[in-house]
């Protein structure tokens, strides 16, 4: 069996305004010993040396901001402890504002192999509206230059559902993103996070239901005509592309997260890091400060994470995986005539459809429970 591994970089130039991640403007001043309590967590890791890995993925934040140097500091070390197998998928979360080719030349040297933009939109107007530093072209300009890095692995981030979008604009997004030669795009529904910006301007009333259905809908449907398969609610990719590091959350495989805030689901246990970055950089053992977020591998989130993918839920294998689990009421749940059109049943294997996705928050513990 093999792992991942999750480092989280809490530093960005500036937080954007729709942002409710653990991260921080600036603090330069930090960089240097967070590095070092980086490979310091690892020393002490629940995950014993010499185990094998197969994806890291560096989040935040903006992982950026640490620079290249650092992070391949980082990346080396990890290689160092751990037996990081020669297939890796190492990603790297960046803002195109950071971009530079000798950061990227220096970062696929070092290892990585996935670049993960956020591009968000291609609209001026709602760049700005998000608090986004950057332009469509800096975006543009970022992508070729990893490209010419050597970076093959690209995804970049859209926002779907914002404040008064058209379904036109996010196709516009969607063509740019895919003309810029993307092999993944996450496609995230907007969400208003308390105690944000974006939250204290925009109220639900802002958002009008059936136009945010309209846009989730057109989008799945152009990206698939882009050669984008959808393999997740928010997640396309062309064949092969997929994020393995993300998937292993969905199919609630074993991870280890290191950072403030980090989340780990490791030995069937989930436990996470508080956001408290002090705490984390003067910890003799940084693991002690987990808290237990108790089993992992429940019926009932393993039901909520294989919902998620387009493969749906294998109820034999849950049961496999669930002893004394039986899924036959699930299934004939799933069975009946009002759940047409929201999933279907394939044998023993439910899965949504992207109406259901829509709409997946209520159907899933309908699902359950009935």
């Amino acid at each position: 069996m093999s792992a991942g591994l999750y480092l989280h970089i809490p530093f960005c130039q500036k937080r954007c305004d729709y942002c409710d991640f653990y991260t921080m403007a600036g603090r330069g001043d930090l960089f240097a010993p967070y590095t070092a309590a980086l490979l310091h967590a690892l020393d002490t890791a629940p995950l014993p040396r010499g185990s094998r890995v197969d994806t890291v993925y560096f989040g935040g934040g903006t992982p950026t901001m640490l620079g290249a140097d650092r992070l391949c500091t980082v990346l080396e070390g990890i290689r160092q402890r751990y037996d990081l197998t020669p297939d890796a998928e190492i990603t790297l979360e960046a803002n195109p504002i950071a971009i530079t080719p000798r950061m990227a030349a220096t970062l696929r040297q070092g290892g990585f192999n996935r670049i993960s933009m956020g591009l968000q939109s291609a609209s001026p107007a709602q760049l700005r509206d998000l608090g986004r530093t950057h332009t469509a072209e800096k975006a543009a300009e970022a992508v070729q230059i990893v490209r010419e890095a050597g970076f093959r692995n690209l995804s970049l981030d859209l926002m779907l559902g914002l404040p008064h979008q058209t379904v036109e604009e996010v196709l516009g997004s969607i063509r740019f993103a895919a003309e810029l030669g993307a092999v993944h795009l996450s496609a995230y529904m907007l969400q208003l996070e308390e105690g944000t910006p974006y939250a204290a301007r925009y109220t639900e009333s802002d958002f009008d239901e059936e136009t945010q259905r309209q846009i989730y809908l057109a989008a799945i449907a152009e990206l698939e005509r882009l050669g984008f398969h959808q393999y997740e609610i928010s997640n396309f990719a062309r064949p092969g592309f997929e994020s393995r590091h993300n998937l292993r959350y969905w199919r609630c495989e074993e991870y280890l997260g290191v950072g403030p805030a980090a989340a780990s689901c490791l030995g069937g246990r989930r436990f996470v890091f508080p956001r408290d970055i002090d705490a984390f950089l003067r910890a003799e053992n940084p693991w002690s400060l987990c808290e237990d977020e108790g089993e992992a591998g429940s019926p009932e989130e393993r039901v909520a994470m294989a919902l998620r993918l387009r493969e749906g839920l294998d109820c034999t294998a849950l049961e496999a995986a669930c002893p004394g689990y039986d899924a036959g009421a699930m299934l004939q749940r799933a069975s009946r005539p009002e759940m047409r059109g929201l999933c279907t049943v394939t044998g023993r294997t439910i899965t949504l459809t992207p109406e259901g996705f829509l709409v997946e928050g209520s159907l899933i513990p309908f699902l359950l429970w009935g």
